[in-house]
């Protein structure tokens, strides 16, 4: 691109630029947001929180600050981004229904498993848990690495040390760029006994930790009813799913009667969403057999559940519910977490256990090395002193006398003659050269209060110097042997297990296991009372149940302008089929219509059919019938009706139309042959076998009809299918001529001919209307 100057800028290539910017950020989405760390199961922001905590003396036996100022002090010092995220993450670390071992202790409103959010943070006040403390356990021995944050001036943790495997013990959730995480809470005490098994056998199979480690341990308790080889897969792939279903039990009210109450709710479920939702089945009658439902909750779950009759079946009423609501669900499992902090990997829980481990190891090493240049250093200052009491008037007259004492005190040659160092057992070479105190040893002696100058204070000396060679030899055994580490981590991690076992407040398992067991698809009959009703339908399709079988005669009201259509009885069981002129059939069940003290509700806002179409048919669903449908243009086929019931509110497409026609019959196979009539009165009668029986499709032609020219010159089909009927050969053809007089015609062999004729005139004293009723 040329410059006005007469310069050249090298431009670059948008894909290179938006390829390289995108990539940066899409890794510090993974690194430093979303994904936690394996060895301490912490994403950044939550590592922050509690070392700031921890530098604001945050204990858990001390007391509370402002969250205002625990977010403002990470905010401030080493996460700088919003005050809201960070408070929100450090809320979630204090709820007891999201985090199996919270981490944070609050004190205030932190929200709570409705689903209401926390107050602001100048209302809420927080501390860190004991489980937080054994997060940072060491960090003062130099058990792990530091680094600047985010302006220099600081300096925090790369990882915690972690006494545990916080990353299974309280899980993770995160959704970075091209990759995500979600792993559930477990037991701290079965990890740890699944940890104790990997020291013991280092190539265990996976399977055999599922010995130790059975599942997930949601804090919210619930019954898992995922079959045992689907979670052992999920614990060798890293990645799964496990079935989670409320917990609940039958209450006997007395007198045959009972109801149904929850007290546990599945993990990440809100409970007031869940009531709104078994609400809404109530409401939509899509659980007919579920009759209210209250929320008595306390500081326990108590979701009541009351059926609409007491013989009703409380595991077919539960089976429903599990597929119709959160009573149950799926919660997936995606181990993908950041080894080592760089590198993400989807890992199984043997690899994440390992990783756990070795960062121990590491920790143990650290913490060893660091305990040994404490004790080397004391050890120094020990000698220091058990040389000035061995030499105390000499000391003392030194530091009377001499301008410099200090530099006289390490000029000064500390041997064997002087008068108080009778054998070498009371000696120890004061520092490197023969003789001389190094100045370490000199500041400590010149800093040494005058009340130490006792006789016992000297045995204690010694007795301190004795005990630290004792400890500086074993930690050196320590360090040297990789099987006394091993050791060593295990009486660590036992000692972790007493404390937060099943000793621990909530520190026993929460979730159940148990079997699925087979749902079976349950019939209406089982789910509802059966009950008469008389169904009633307007020509403008407003449709209502009347309770009971009424006479059909009767007068009903209906809107202005609006008369009836279709009456007749059914029951509650039953299913309504509703075949309109697009071809699709639509599926309603009885027993969720309108009450009939109305005038009834639109049928279109039951099922989604449009405004344009005309319903065809409404009539009750029986089971295996078959039945006829056809096309204005004369098409048609046969078809079950168990094929035509639709699922959804949109319906099911059976008889399939090309552009201009409709749907036009639909009838009920009753006898052996077809009789057909057009709207230009031709009559023809068929076998019912010339019609094919299928589940779809435009069907074939039932009669033919000849083209005529229309006003515009064009060509136009001459009439169309006007009605449709069946009916028994041996007993002829019965149909209403008006008046109230009814003709019976037994010999109809005039009008049989082969489908896809034209037809007759039809027999004497037909409707003029061409139809049957």
């Amino acid at each position: 691109m040329e410059r006005p100057e007469g310069g050249y800028e090298l431009a670059e290539p948008l894909r290179r630029a938006i390829g390289e910017r995108y990539l940066t950020y899409a890794l510090s989405t993974i690194m430093n947001r979303a994904l936690p760390d394996a060895r301490d199961g912490l994403k950044p922001v939550h590592r922050r929180i509690l070392f700031a905590m921890r530098e604001l003396r945050l204990s858990s036996t001390g007391g509370f600050r402002k969250s205002a100022k625990i977010s403002g002090d990470v905010m401030g010092n080493y996460h700088p981004h919003g005050d809201a995220a960070i408070y929100d993450a450090m809320a979630r670390l204090a709820q007891d229904f999201n985090v199996r071992y919270p981490l944070v202790d609050g004190q205030g409103n932190f929200g709570n498993i409705d689903g209401d959010n926390p107050a602001a943070s100048r209302y809420t006040e927080a501390r860190m848990t004991v489980v937080a403390e054994a997060l940072l356990e060491g960090l003062d021995e130099d058990a792990v690495d530091f680094r600047d944050n985010y302006d220099g001036t600081l300096k925090e943790p790369v990882v915690l040390p972690a006494t545990f495997p916080n990353l299974l013990a309280n899980g993770a959730s995160g959704i970075a760029v091209g990759m995500a995480t979600n792993i559930p809470p477990h037991n701290i005490a079965e990890l740890v006994d699944a940890c104790l098994h990997l020291i013991k056998t280092p190539d265990a199979r996976d399977d055999t930790l599922l010995k130790y480690v059975p599942g997930p341990d949601f804090p919210t308790g619930g019954v898992i009813v995922e079959p045992a080889e689907n979670i052992a897969q999920a614990y060798r792939t890293g990645r799964g799913s496990f079935r989670l279903r409320c917990s609940w039990e039958k209450e006997d009210l007395g007198r045959g009667q009972w109801q149904i109450v929850v007290t546990e709710i599945p993990y990440q479920v809100q409970k007031s969403k869940l009531i709104e939702k078994l609400a809404e089945l109530i409401q939509t009658k899509k659980v007919p057999i579920l009759a209210d439902v209250r929320d008595e909750s306390a500081d326990d779950i108590r979701i009541v559940l009351e059926p609409r009759s007491k013989n009703v079946d409380p595991d077919v009423l539960m089976n429903m519910l599990y597929r119709n609501s959160d009573l149950e669900v799926r919660f997936s499992l995606n181990m993908n977490v950041l080894i080592d902090g760089l590198t993400p990997k989807v890992c199984s829980m043997k690899e994440v256990l390992r990783a756990f481990l070795d960062h121990r190891q590491e920790v143990l090493l650290r913490r060893s090395r660091h305990r040994l240049g404490k004790i080397d250093h004391r050890l120094e200052v020990l000698e220091g002193f058990i040389v000035a009491f061995l030499n105390l008037d000499r000391v003392i007259d030194i530091i009377r006398y001499d301008d410099d004492p200090k530099a006289a005190l390490m000029r000064e040659d500390w041997s064997l003659d002087h008068p108080r160092a009778t054998s070498e057992a009371d000696y120890v070479s004061p520092g490197p050269g023969e003789g001389e105190l190094s100045e370490v040893q000199v500041d400590a002696i010149l800093n040494m209060r005058l009340r130490s100058l006792r006789r016992l204070e000297e045995i204690e000396l010694i007795r301190e110097r004795d005990a630290l060679m004792e400890e500086r030899a074993q930690l050196e055994d320590l360090l040297e042997n990789e099987s006394l580490q091993w050791a060593k981590i295990s009486e660590q991690l036992k000692e972790t297990k007493k404390k937060f076992g099943k000793d621990y407040p909530g520190g026993a398992r929460r979730t159940r296991f148990a079997d699925a067991g087979e749902i079976e698809e349950v019939p209406l009959e089982a789910m509802i009372e059966r009950e008469p009703i008389t169904v009633v339908c307007s020509q403008m399709g407003w449709i209502r149940a009347m309770t009971g079988h009424i006479d059909l005669k009767r007068e009903l009201k209906f809107r202005d302008g609006d008369g009836p259509r279709f009456i007749f009885h059914a029951e509650t069981t039953d299913k309504l089929l509703v075949f309109g002129s697009n071809g699709r059939f639509y599926t309603i069940s009885a027993a969720n219509l309108p009450g009939g003290r109305g005038l009834g509700e639109p049928l279109r806002l039951m099922v989604d059919l449009p405004n344009d179409v005309e319903i065809v048919d409404l009539f009750i669903h029986r089971p295996g019938q078959r039945l006829v449908v056809a096309s204005n243009a004369g098409n048609g086929f046969i078809v079950n009706e168990d094929e035509v019931v639709a699922q959804t509110r949109a319906g099911k497409q059976v008889l399939n139309l090309k552009e201009g026609e409709t749907a036009r019959i639909c009838r009920r196979v009753a006898g052996d042959h077809v009789a057909v009539v057009s709207e230009n009165g031709r009559f023809l009668v068929f076998p019912v076998s010339e019609l094919p029986e299928m589940t779809r499709g435009k069907g074939v032609r039932i009669q033919k009809y000849n083209m005529a020219r229309g006003r515009q010159g064009t060509l136009e089909l001459d009439g169309g299918l006007s009605d449709l009927t069946t009916f028994d050969w041996a007993e002829g053809l019965k149909w209403e001529m008006g008046g109230g007089k009814t003709r019976h015609e037994q010999d109809l062999s005039p009008w049989l001919g082969k489908r896809a004729g034209v037809g007759k005139k039809p027999p004497y004293g037909f409707p003029r209307n061409n139809r049957f009723s």
